[in-house]
């Protein structure tokens, strides 16, 4: 399976290479040659110049600009694109410049998306890991669970964080995160099912290693592969969800922006300024396929049955 780098893993691909007459493998590993084929990958790599472009930009260029995402120009209310008066993506009705505040709310989906997926992904692996490891009552109690919380309509559950606990950023990023991680465990549970069969699982529990020290050690490690391959493809949908909150109202609240607010701001005045609206909304659609792509390329570089 993804993500298990074992002996028998590593006896199957020396066999096959004898086979095909090759010479023992020099300085060869499975994550060389993951690495290999997803470089190979021309979608993934274009996905992450893009991606990598985007977030720099997002991070450096507003060092440089002559205007700031809550500075207001008193002559250029709603002004449309000009590079005369420095506005180069136009401003919005309280003449703010847009391509500032662009900058800010891509900033901030970028935060939204890296924190609420590393808790989704921190709290599913501990999840799942456990659940996978007792097995059991134990196994069947956590995931009735799992089963309970799927049945609950997903963005209400989401918006009715955000009333209890407020509109803050750090806590609309925990509120994210904590409901994205139900996937997240129970494919850690399949994966650790399999994984505590192994000799080395197996070597570890009759030496007395107590079992949250065989999850930590031993478990979590060689779950690498579908654990990163899924945070990718979680990603998107985080930006997903926090633009959807955003757009409704209940996301990132001024002074603050996201891409979210920015296309929910510009949607209302499309008609007559449709400036507002076309960058966010490019950026946002740039940011989800890229990371679409990358995810896809990750799961056919680290999946050894696409070889």
């Amino acid at each position: 399976m993804a993500g298990i780098t074992g002996k028998d893993a590593i006896l199957t691909e020396y066999a096959e290479q004898l086979a095909r007459g090759a010479d023992a493998p020099k300085g060869r590993s499975l994550s060389r040659d993951a690495l290999r084929r997803l470089l190979r990958n021309r979608a993934a790599m274009v996905s992450i110049f893009v991606l990598v472009a985007i977030v720099v930009i997002a991070f450096v260029a507003p060092a440089f600009m002559p205007w700031q995402p809550r500075q207001v120009d008193w002559s250029a209310f709603r002004s449309p694109p000009n590079a005369d008066t420095l506005h180069y993506l136009g401003t919005d009705q309280n003449g703010r410049d847009l391509l500032a505040r662009l900058l800010q709310g891509t900033q901030m989906s970028i935060i939204v998306a890296i924190v609420a997926t590393f808790v989704s992904v921190t709290i599913g692996i501990l999840y799942g890991a456990i659940a996978g490891y007792m097995g059991g009552r134990v196994d069947a109690i956590m995931m009735r669970f799992v089963d309970m919380m799927y049945a609950l309509p997903y963005i209400l559950f989401v918006i009715i964080l955000v009333v209890i606990f407020g509109r803050k950023p750090i806590l609309l990023f925990i509120g994210i995160g904590a409901i994205e991680w139900l996937t997240m465990a129970r494919i850690v549970r399949g994966q650790t099912l399999s994984l505590k069969e192994k000799e080395f699982v197996e070597a570890a529990r009759a030496s007395g290693v107590r079992p949250l020290s065989i999850i930590l050690r031993h478990i979590v490690p060689n779950l690498t592969g579908p654990v990163v391959i899924y945070a990718t493809l979680t990603i998107p949908e985080i930006i997903i969800t926090e633009s959807f909150l955003s757009y409704l109202g209940l996301g990132v609240q001024e002074p603050q922006t996201s891409l979210g607010t920015l296309i929910s701001d510009g949607a209302g005045v499309f008609e007559v300024m449709p400036w507002l609206l076309v960058p966010p909304a490019v950026v946002l659609v740039l940011m989800l396929l890229a990371l679409t792509y990358i995810g896809d390329g990750l799961r056919d570089a680290l999946d050894p049955k696409d070889r």
